[in-house]
């Protein structure tokens, strides 16, 4: 998964066609448990691109978008929020999926 370089980049992949950003930290166990699942996950919807943001190096951006608890995931197209998967529980590939399967593109 790529990964946030910048609040510009953020912006340009949040008016683009479906991105989901992951909100993750190097620290948060909960966060290394789902990393090995997430290749499968972007490789099942290909048709979104997929950004990890580290929420220490952005926190403002966090606090911007109520992210308070990581892992999280922001789904947006053309600038429009398409949906949230926002807690600090850890996350099942199931639930990720069924998260995505869900949002209206």
């Amino acid at each position: 998964m790529k990964k946030l370089e910048s609040i510009e980049q953020f912006n340009e992949h949040k008016e683009g066609q479906g991105t989901i950003f992951m909100f993750t930290a190097g620290w948060c166990p909960d966060c290394r448990v789902i990393d090995p699942i997430m290749p499968d996950v972007e490789q099942t919807f290909s048709n979104y691109n997929f950004l990890s943001v580290d929420r220490d190096e952005f926190i403002d951006l966090c606090i911007e978008l109520d992210v308070y608890g990581i892992p999280s995931f922001l789904a947006f197209s053309k600038g429009q929020e398409l949906g949230r998967f926002v807690s600090r529980d850890r996350k099942t590939q199931e639930e990720i999926e069924g998260f995505i399967a869900g949002l209206q593109s």
